[in-house]
């Protein structure tokens, strides 16, 4: 029973991601004409010296690099606050069993309890600031 539900989720998730890739649509590049023969070595090297104005596309007009910085973005901001949900959730009851294990130590495990929730929201702050940087201030753009 699971290996029917779980190729319709694969193919859900193929087709998802198709639709997403053929959504964004490179601008037309102006391609000037090949006088000569090129050599492998030599096709190789102008493929390699290409390949950053192919993702520009002809005058700057590119979309790839603005998508896929969204798509960054998203990535960043979602993965870093789900880690720090499930850290904070891990360390908060693993704080209330000790603390009703022994409620002597409460005030002490209190404290470093708040100081570790601290550095666990820092780290999603981190994403969202780099994700803020992939939308508003990406250095890949011209």
């Amino acid at each position: 029973m699971a290996a029917p539900r779980s190729m319709v989720f694969t193919a859900a998730v193929l087709l998802s991601c198709l639709a997403l890739f053929s959504a964004f649509v490179p601008a037309p590049r102006v391609s000037a004409p090949v006088t000569a023969p090129m050599s492998g070595t030599a096709t190789l090297s102008a493929a390699t010296l290409l390949s950053p104005a192919a993702a520009q596309a002809a005058d700057g007009d590119g979309v790839w690099i603005p998508a896929l910085s969204a798509v960054g973005a998203g990535f960043a901001i979602g993965l870093a606050a789900i880690g720090s949900g499930v850290g904070q959730g891990i360390a908060s009851g693993r704080c209330i069993d000790g603390i009703s294990r022994q409620p002597e130590v409460a005030d002490d495990l209190r404290g470093v309890l708040l100081l570790s929730l601290a550095f666990m929201e820092s780290l999603t702050i981190y994403g969202l600031v780099i994700a803020l940087v992939l939308l508003f201030a990406n250095p890949l753009i011209k």
